[in-house]
């Protein structure tokens, strides 16, 4: 099934489920009006919603009404717990190559996490509101799944069946922050703003034989300005799978229901082609690009984003479907949006020169 929380005013929006194709949805009154209610009591209520995802899919439900991603909060609006690894280590291997500095090999053992922020997500449309663009502004394309409880020393297989739904991420990023922020040994903080969702939230069976093995294979689009800039496998290249994640988070503590874990930036390796590496499939950050740039050329060309650009996260199904709806958010100054000043619709008065444009009203 899918599921999703649309905005009513309040912090945790009103649960809905939402039609297989993401034209319908219809309100859980009556199940739950939250989703971290469901998680919390996922045995008893996850039959009754899956009842009613099947009625709306088969027509039958009565007050459906068209689903408007536009309306939708984060598919979980504020979590108990958001940690975020670096499950592709290409992605990482990147990132050192690019400054002549060798991966530890306890990184491909022990997975890279940090517990990011989880008392304001951002919804699929909101803004990404940022202080300035000297901060470095990315998006980071992942996929992140929502547990249940997961007992502490769980193994990874054991922690698998803790996931109770998959959606994809928006991990915003301020890259020039983050140097200072690691120098002082504490990791990541201002460096990571609030990170955004996907409309929806799905349950494994959705993904049919996309899900195997932990992982979702299924190739992840990025679109920045509108231009596609990756199209990555998430599949085969996650080097730690999400049980694997999940363990790692229990090793000294319990996991509770309501937990987002995320895969970091999905990241595939580039091929070598006339004795020069590429990346047909594209990257999932600029950060990522940028070190790409340094490794064929010395140095970044790539600018990070701007206000006024737009991100677009997107994976489609096995049947060519978007699976969890689109990421589509723009980048905006805590000034707010330039205010563009209206054109004068005043008609000329006769016998005056309308050779020329009327020039704009001044913006009081």
């Amino acid at each position: 099934m899918k599921l999703a929380t649309l905005k009513d005013g309040s912090r945790d929006g009103q649960l809905v489920v939402v039609s297989r194709d993401l034209t319908l949805a219809h309100y859980a009154t009556g199940i739950a009006s939250r989703l971290q209610q469901v998680l919390d009591d996922w045995g008893f209520m996850s039959p009754q919603l899956q009842d009613l995802y099947d009625a709306l899919n088969h027509g039958r439900a009565r007050h459906a009404f068209p689903f408007d991603p536009a309306q939708c909060m984060a598919p979980l609006p504020r979590a108990y717990q958001w940690a975020d690894g670096s499950a592709y280590l290409n992605h990482v291997e990147l990132v050192r190559q690019a400054r002549n500095a060798e991966v530890p090999e306890s990184f491909y053992t022990d997975p890279l996490m940090y517990q990011g922020g989880s008392d304001d997500f951002l919804g699929p449309v909101d803004d990404v509101i940022v202080p300035s663009e000297a901060m470095g502004i990315d998006f980071e394309a992942e996929i992140a799944v929502v547990t249940g409880d997961v007992k502490m020393g769980s193994t990874p297989e054991q922690a698998l069946d803790g996931i109770r739904l998959v959606m994809l991420a928006n991990d915003v990023s301020l890259r020039n922050l983050i140097p200072a922020e690691l120098a002082k040994g504490f990791g990541f903080f201002q460096s990571k703003p609030a990170t955004a969702f996907s409309p929806v939230a799905v349950t494994l069976d959705e993904l049919g034989e996309a899900w195997q093995d932990g992982r979702v294979h299924l190739a992840l689009q990025s679109s920045w300005n509108g231009r596609k800039v990756g199209l990555c496998d998430a599949g085969p290249e996650m080097t730690f799978h999400f049980g694997q994640l999940i363990a790692h988070i229990a090793k000294t503590r319990n996991v509770r229901a309501g937990s987002i874990v995320g895969s970091g930036t999905v990241s595939n390796k580039g091929v070598e082609k006339n004795g020069r590496m590429e990346w047909p499939k594209g990257y999932s950050c600029i950060a990522e690009k940028r070190c790409i740039e340094t490794i064929q050329d010395g140095a970044p060309a790539t600018d990070f984003m701007k206000f006024g650009d737009t991100i677009r996260i997107e994976m489609k199904g096995l049947d060519g479907r978007s699976l969890f709806g689109a990421i589509d958010q723009e980048i905006v100054s805590t000034a707010g949006r330039p205010v563009e000043a209206p054109v004068s619709l005043t008609k000329p008065q006769a016998g005056t020169d309308t050779g020329t444009a009327p020039e704009p009203a001044a913006e009081g």
